[in-house]
């Protein structure tokens, strides 16, 4: 993957960016700010942890080192804030009302549904299994992805953005549409080493309408971290059980 990758993928999400800016009431541009830094900052340490310190000498092939790098910093921003700021990342036991949590798995649970069959009939099966696969699967990429994008990025739009459409008597906002297809095209977007662009919509289309909604709506109706990531987990679990089949 190139270094101009992760300038693409913000690139990207710029029209939705602008139109967020013109049409919101009162924009925070500092907020705005820290939030592409963030992220940027965030995808550069995950890309050059995989150039320079990658673990296969000792027969790992996934990012471990990025994603507990990734990890270490989103901890150190979350204890850098106050407790109600880091209450409104997400980082609680704290959810909302009852109802709102469980219109929120039901939602949750319903996209999960279509997801699992979808799969179950494009999937490429009868692959082997491996147990680096599920260890990281079913741990790192819901943990460190769901600190980033359903919790600090949020934070930071909802800053940059207030928050007005109500649902489910949650505020949702720009923040949570930059942050539903950032989350997708970061996984459906890259420029090689060798300056080939490539752009899989399906993927984009597919994560954006399923799998980062979905997640997306759980964070928000839930009130806390903790429900996203098991489900993001639970998400990338059931594509490692489904390969094996």
């Amino acid at each position: 993957m190139s270094l101009f990758t992760p300038l693409i993928w913000i690139l990207i999400v710029v029209p939705f960016i602008v139109l967020a800016v013109f049409r919101s009431e009162k924009v925070n541009l500092k907020y705005l700010g820290l939030f592409v830094l963030y992220f940027l900052t965030d995808s550069y340490i995950q890309h050059l942890s995989k150039l320079y310190f990658d673990l296969e000498f000792i027969g790992l092939k996934f990012a471990w080192i990025g994603k507990i790098l990734s990890l270490c910093f989103a901890l150190i921003v979350i204890f850098s804030v106050s407790k109600k700021d880091r209450e409104e990342i997400g980082f609680t036991t704290k959810t909302n009302s009852k109802s709102q949590l469980k219109s929120g798995i039901l939602i949750f649970l319903g996209f999960l549904a279509f997801d699992l069959i979808f799969k179950l009939i494009l999937f490429p099966k009868s692959g082997d299994f491996d147990l680096e696969t599920f260890a990281f699967q079913m741990t790192m990429p819901g943990l460190t992805e769901e600190l980033v994008f359903r919790g600090i990025l949020f934070w930071l739009l909802d800053k940059a953005f207030a928050p007005k459409w109500n649902f489910k008597g949650i505020k949702f906002g720009w923040g949570f549409v930059i942050i539903t297809i950032l989350f997708a095209e970061a996984h459906g977007v890259m420029l090689t080493e060798n300056y080939e662009f490539k752009f899989d919509i399906i993927t984009i289309v597919y994560l954006t309408i399923i799998s980062s909604l979905s997640v997306g709506i759980l964070r928000k109706l839930s009130g806390n971290l903790i429900f996203p990531i098991l489900g993001h987990n639970m998400i990338n679990t059931i594509n490692a059980i489904i390969r094996i089949l």
